[in-house]
């Protein structure tokens, strides 16, 4: 039974012996260096273009995973992530430059 599994998910059309598994599947390291990004960088050295391409491009590829044939799942689910980590960036950085240094300002 298990070994079935295997044998299908070993030759499905995006699986392990085909481009369409291994480069989302590489594509997984970007979200964990945003991850990390998340804990170690301060908000102030976030790119805005960086993470908005991140975020746009991520929703992108979800989309197009969704219509090709066959459909990528592994693409699908690093492409959400990929939207979710660049936007929680984004979020970091305007609250950073907008929010903060406004109550700043306040306190003059």
């Amino acid at each position: 039974m298990a070994f079935s599994k295997f044998q299908a998910f070993y030759n499905h059309p995006a699986g392990p012996k085909t481009i369409h598994f291994w480069a989302p599947t590489f594509k997984w390291a970007i979200n964990i260096a945003n991850v990390v990004d998340i804990s170690t960088k301060p908000a102030e050295t976030v790119s805005y273009p960086q993470q908005a391409a991140l975020a746009c491009s991520g929703l992108i590829w979800a989309k197009y995973s969704t219509v090709i044939t066959p459909k990528n799942w592994n693409l699908f689910g690093v492409s959400i992530a990929m939207a979710a980590t660049a936007s929680y960036q984004l979020s970091r950085k305007i609250q950073h430059e907008f929010i903060n240094k406004s109550s700043v300002a306040k306190e003059w």
